[in-house]
């Protein structure tokens, strides 16, 4: 049976080889390639050389010095190689979940029950349901301005100052998270008064965003929001309903 190798060799190693080679052709009782005999197998010393001389001059692929010649990038030897997309469940048992749109999104407002004393709003919780049918993800600190009814463009923004550190909120189909604000209150009876000496400002709604979730009008059922000094604090959106 007719042997073929398919190491490829330097120049040297071939010579090398070839130099082995045609010793053992010459040798006597050999059948040459016209007489249809297959070829006798290279003797054990032949073979021995054979290796020697591939040892001493590693291959090189056939690719590595085309990449070479032609100053390519990084050498592919057999099927070119592919870079499969990553997946979107990478690091994440389920999949990753998207942050959510502002369409998959029904915000309201009330009261907190846990509020600063005074004659203003003090404190309200912003809900955030998520409508649509798939999970989602809410985070950070959101912005904040108070707005009047069913003008969400015409707005004045609170200067908002964060609290809590901001982590990812997965919120499933259905489900809510939340951001509580607190306000500089309104002091004193009737109109009140500001204790910085700034006049109290009443908004119809405030207008809520978050960091890719789009912004949202929101209104108390209960009154307006009413504050001091065009100030809140922001806490990040939490899974745990605040008080």
């Amino acid at each position: 049976m007719q042997h073929r190798t398919t190491v490829r060799v330097t120049a040297s190693a071939a010579a090398a080889v070839a130099a082995a080679l045609s010793l053992t052709a010459c040798r006597p009782g050999d059948g040459g390639g016209a007489s249809g005999a297959p070829a006798k197998t290279p003797t054990t010393a032949t073979a021995r050389a054979t290796a020697r001389a591939t040892a001493s001059h590693p291959a090189t692929p056939a690719a590595e010095t085309s990449r070479r010649a032609t100053g390519g990038g990084s050498a592919h030897t057999g099927a070119p190689a592919t870079s499969a997309p990553a997946s979107a469940g990478s690091g994440a048992p389920g999949g990753t979940v998207p942050a959510c749109a502002a369409t998959a999104l029904e915000a309201s407002a009330y009261q907190a029950a846990d509020r600063p004393s005074g004659t203003g709003v003090g404190a309200a919780v912003i809900q955030f349901a998520n409508t649509s049918g798939k999970a989602c993800t809410l985070k950070g600190h959101p912005t904040v301005a108070g707005a009047g009814n069913g003008s969400p463009q015409h707005n004045r923004p609170l200067t908002v100052t964060p609290t809590g550190t901001a982590a990812s909120v997965r919120v499933a189909p259905g489900g809510r998270a939340w951001v509580k604000l607190t306000f500089v209150q309104v002091q004193g009876e009737g109109d009140g008064y500001c204790v910085s000496g700034a006049k109290p400002v009443a908004y119809p709604t405030l207008v809520v965003g978050l960091p890719g979730a789009g912004a949202h009008q929101v209104a108390l059922s209960d009154g307006l929001f009413a504050e001091c000094d065009n100030k809140v604090t922001a806490t990040a959106v939490t899974a745990v309903r605040p008080s």
